[in-house]
């Protein structure tokens, strides 16, 4: 019998292994492993045929995944044009993630979260680089050759802070680049008055996507030598995390004045950051920016909380193999984890699309003002 059921994944970030699609009320899958690694929790895939069915897709090996309490009560995300995401009915039961859902068209796209294309990922490059207050740097390439490229963005040309912000790290978490997205955008605006201050008194050093090779092929956690970026930063090495030690000689350059490294999390369904309590250098100083940070965004953003997040041992103490420890025992610096989730922020749901691009894109916005409150109170310092 042919089956009318077409599943495909051979394209940029795609990532999906079918076990069998003969009809559409029985269709079963695994999620392969991320590149040279044994983490596997992102997919990413087309489904054909399906249009007025009930299809239902079992995720035959969910429980083997990188973090199998991320299932619960978690919902997969579906797209007819790849622009407009939305979430489908899911549910996690007896080791099986299974997706039920009724497509309108003859094809349609399901994935763990909104994927973040490489080539969106080049057009975000070449449009920031449009702009006058923007030059890009060429850090260096990954094992694949693809480029790392970091978007410097100042009004500035004399002494200034330096805010560093990286993302996708981890290449499934993809509402980080949605995040930079909207960070940008904000940043650009010559009507805001936030963004205006910021850029006259600091350079802005981002790298939208730290890991292009482990993003294309669809990885969870690891670049193409099955390495986790955010545990190298100790000891990195040309062969294995180029990313990191690209990032971490232009550092040595230009210093770092606050840095975020922008994430997204399985299992908590809230937005929150991480800091750098248990580092040898965490003093009163580096509380109280913090504090601060975290007090102004709760003020501006409800989608933010500081309620819920790790616990303060959850890297073991002083784990300076983490960027976020790494870098604020470096530079004794304001350094934070800012964590998204891939399921939907429980303090204020949206039951149609859940956390989103849309959503990751305004809280990447609103950044800028605890970015700006802390640049602007007594504990931060510029080094001569």
């Amino acid at each position: 019998m042919t089956s009318r059921i077409k599943i495909s994944s051979a394209f940029d970030g795609g990532n999906i292994s079918v076990i069998e699609a003969l009809e559409p009320d029985n269709i079963r899958v695994k999620i392969p492993n991320d590149t040279n690694s044994k983490f596997l929790q992102w997919f990413y895939f087309r489904l054909q045929g399906g249009m007025g069915e009930q299809c239902t897709i079992h995720f035959e090996n969910a429980s083997d995944a990188a973090y199998p309490d991320g299932w619960t009560n978690y919902q997969a995300v579906a797209s007819y044009d790849r622009e407009y995401w939305f979430r489908v009915p899911t549910d996690y039961v007896d080791g099986k993630l299974v997706i039920s859902h009724q497509p309108e068209q003859d094809s349609v796209y399901y994935a763990y979260f909104a994927p973040y294309s490489y080539e969106r990922h080049l057009d975000m490059v070449a449009w920031a680089a449009s702009h006058e207050d923007c030059i890009t740097d060429h850090l260096g390439e990954t094992a694949e050759g693809r480029d790392i490229t970091l978007l410097e963005v100042s009004k500035t040309q004399g002494l200034a802070k330096n805010i560093w912000i990286i993302a996708r790290q981890h290449p499934g978490e993809t509402m980080a680049e949605w995040f930079i997205e909207g960070l940008l955008e904000r940043l650009f605006d010559e009507s805001h008055p936030i963004a205006r201050s910021l850029l006259r008194q600091c350079r802005f050093y981002v790298v939208p996507n730290m890991n292009p090779d482990g993003a294309v092929h669809g990885n969870l956690r690891v670049n193409s030598k099955g390495v986790n970026l955010n545990r190298e930063w100790k000891n990195p090495t040309k062969e294995f995390s180029p990313e990191v030690l690209a990032v971490q000689a232009k550092m040595a350059e230009t210093g770092v004045d606050l840095f975020l490294d922008i994430h997204g999390d399985e299992a908590l369904p809230v937005n929150f950051v991480d800091g750098c309590q248990g580092v040898p250098s965490f003093d009163n100083r580096m509380a109280a920016m913090e504090n601060l940070f975290k007090d102004v965004f709760e003020a501006v953003s409800p989608d933010f909380q500081s309620e819920l997040g790790y616990a303060p041992d959850q890297f073991g103490e002083a784990n300076l193999t983490v960027a976020t420890k790494w870098v604020g025992e470096t530079y004794k610096c304001l350094s934070f984890t800012l964590e998204m989730p891939f399921k939907d922020n429980q303090n204020l749901p949206d039951e149609v699309v859940g956390w989103s691009p849309e959503r990751a894109k305004i809280l990447g916005a609103d950044v800028l003002y605890p970015i700006y409150q802390v640049i602007m109170s007594p504990q931060m310092k510029v080094e001569g």
